[in-house]
């Protein structure tokens, strides 16, 4: 056992450190999801890998156990919108690492238009400015539960709460042509 302030690593490193196929992979991912190092890819990839061989043992062990975890593996997947509600263990299987990095606040905050950019969408999220439910999250990497989805939105103590704020100029636009469409 280790000191209980120390904490445990959540990511294991590639063992090939100079593989160019796979830099280039996560060259990719961090420009397309806004990531600030590669270390975030290998924790949504240790994520990943965890889900897929707690599946793995699970569809070769036959016991009353194994369909209880079964159960419960698919119902947390489908709280996190990873997989459908009548999803089998052959669709933990099939995930990749996009679907993981998809289902991160930021991600989800950037696909919602809150923010002109994937980056600019970490910076609301780091600088307090976003509320998921009704608590402030200033963390990048929450993982967005099904149900959190909708309630997404700005703190009322921020700034950025005011429509009329420089920055929130992409739902401007949208009210606008919803209300075009309303004339319509």
């Amino acid at each position: 056992m280790g000191h209980p302030k120390k904490q445990r690593k959540k990511y294991s490193k590639p063992l090939h450190p100079w593989r160019s196929a796979r830099i280039e992979e996560e060259k990719i991912l961090v420009k397309d999801y806004g990531l600030k190092t590669k270390k975030e890819i290998w924790k949504a990839e240790s994520l990943l890998r965890k889900f897929k061989s707690h599946a793995k043992s699970l569809i070769v062990r036959k016991d009353e156990q194994s369909k209880k975890e079964e159960i419960q593996l698919l119902e947390k997947l489908s709280k996190l919108n990873l997989v459908s509600k009548n999803a089998k263990l052959d669709d933990v299987l099939s995930l990749g690492i996009k679907d993981i990095l998809e289902r991160r606040l930021q991600t989800i905050f950037y696909k919602r238009k809150l923010a002109r950019s994937i980056n600019q969408a970490r910076q609301f999220i780091l600088h307090g400015h976003v509320m998921v439910g009704e608590r402030i999250t200033d963390v990048p990497s929450y993982y967005v539960l099904h149900e959190e989805e909708a309630k997404i939105n700005f703190s009322p103590k921020s700034s950025l709460f005011s429509l009329d704020h420089p920055e929130r100029v992409i739902e401007k636009e949208e009210v606008k042509t919803q209300l075009e469409n309303i004339k319509k």
